[in-house]
């Protein structure tokens, strides 16, 4: 009895063998891999644990530098050699674009502007593109004003924004007179005066645009050469010094 049972046992108790299916270092490859992800997350500063996103440093409002840093404010580079950049629509089918003088605009002017946008484009498909980065620190001593030494205390982040650049851009399903809407309520939050583009417009150097003329035209000398015949004609006339006699007055 016991030897014809005893093979049924032994099979039992191989049944109950514990053997895994996967290879032991397919099994530590995973608790490896998130071990290391942790271990990244703790050393960057305001990364959420178990995150699958990249971790942004910074925003277009509020960019990853150094505050106790000091930095000059500057003044807008206005490019007078003749340069075209950033004063035409490249990513989206509308533009706002600055047309009367250069200036320094502050992140809360720029967020205003933005949420402006979104809500007034609100349930429509869009995208809004943003040309300009706050990456200038502004500082102030007391009151405004230089009391003594030193530059002062961190007040707000800026951009420098030159005359006929590009700030905001929007691509999407929308009509052009709810786009118009949208950007002149926004234009209206922002110093300085503003107006409407769209892809394809003609770009500008200074406040002159290039529609039917090019650099070249514009690098040429404004002042115009005579033709030889009006040179002739408004040459100046012989003077007769006083107390000589002319030609004509010695003839009988």
């Amino acid at each position: 009895m016991a030897s014809v049972n005893s093979p049924a046992f032994l099979n039992a108790f191989r049944g109950l063998r514990i053997c895994a299916s996967v290879p032991l270092r397919q099994i530590r490859t995973p608790i490896l891999r998130q071990s290391r992800t942790l271990e990244a997350a703790g050393r960057l500063p305001n990364v959420r644990a178990f995150s699958t996103t990249s971790p942004v440093l910074g925003t277009w409002l509020e960019p990853s530098l150094n505050r106790k840093k000091k930095m000059a404010k500057g003044r807008p580079r206005v490019a007078t050699g003749g340069s075209t950049k950033g004063t035409t629509v490249i990513w989206g089918d509308y533009g706002l674009r600055m047309i009367d003088h250069h200036r320094r605009i502050s992140a809360k002017q720029l967020k205003m502007a933005e949420d402006t946008i979104k809500v007034r484009l609100r349930g429509e498909k869009y995208r809004l593109y943003k040309r300009k980065c706050c990456n200038v620190g502004v500082y102030v001593s007391g009151n405004e004003m230089r009391m003594g030494k030193g530059k002062g205390s961190f007040d707000h982040w800026a951009t420098r924004m030159a005359v006929s650049q590009v700030l905001f851009e929007i691509k999407g399903r929308i009509h052009e007179q709810i786009v118009r809407d949208a950007f002149r309520l926004a234009g209206n939050k922002l110093p300085g005066q503003w107006e409407f583009v769209k892809k394809g417009d003609a770009p500008v150097v200074g406040i002159t645009k290039l529609d039917g003329t090019t650099l070249e035209d514009l690098k040429r000398p404004r002042r115009q050469i005579a033709p030889t015949e009006l040179l002739q004609a408004s040459a100046p006339t012989p003077v007769t010094e006083a107390g000589s006699t002319s030609d004509a007055s010695r003839s009988p």
